[in-house]
């Protein structure tokens, strides 16, 4: 009778363990370590960068000087242009089209031509709620000249 009365509560034990997510630690710590590669010269890699780059600046406080640094860098100067009356108009941030700043991104190949690379960046909101834009980055200069609902080839 012991016996079962102790299998009963190691069992209840494990279970409430489980269901706690106490279980789950452990399994996540013992997991592979995660690894991000790239190229410089790869402009899917490059849209990425920048992304996690200006999504790091705009969250960081006081951080309005390496966001401009990064626009400056990575954004043609015609486009820097639009995305400033974009942006006078919209009253948002026109490198995120929105307004507040998302808690992921996820960076996708949509194609290159001889001239530029399109690309698709899912932004990942609270309560997991997506949205997509299209960057349209040269193959050239790696600069972006373009960000949007659609591409550039779509027009």
């Amino acid at each position: 009778m012991n016996t079962t009365k102790a299998t009963r509560r190691t069992t209840l034990a494990l279970g409430l363990a489980l269901a706690l997510g106490l279980g789950v630690t452990a399994q996540a710590s013992a997991g592979a370590p995660r690894s991000v590669s790239g190229k410089p010269s790869d402009n899917i890699t490059r849209i990425a960068d920048f992304y996690g780059a200006y999504i790091d600046a705009v969250t960081d406080e006081g951080s309005g000087d390496l966001r401009d640094a990064l626009r400056a860098h990575y954004l043609t100067p015609a486009f820097q242009k639009e995305l400033n009356a974009w942006e006078e108009k919209e009253h948002a941030d026109g490198v995120l089209r929105a307004q507040n700043v998302p808690l992921a991104w996820k960076v996708t190949d949509n194609g290159s031509t001889a001239a530029r690379t399109e690309a698709v960046v899912t932004l990942t909101w609270s309560a997991g709620q997506t949205s997509t834009l299209v960057v349209d980055m040269t193959r050239g200069s790696h600069q972006i000249l373009h960000i949007g609902a659609k591409g550039l080839g779509s027009k």
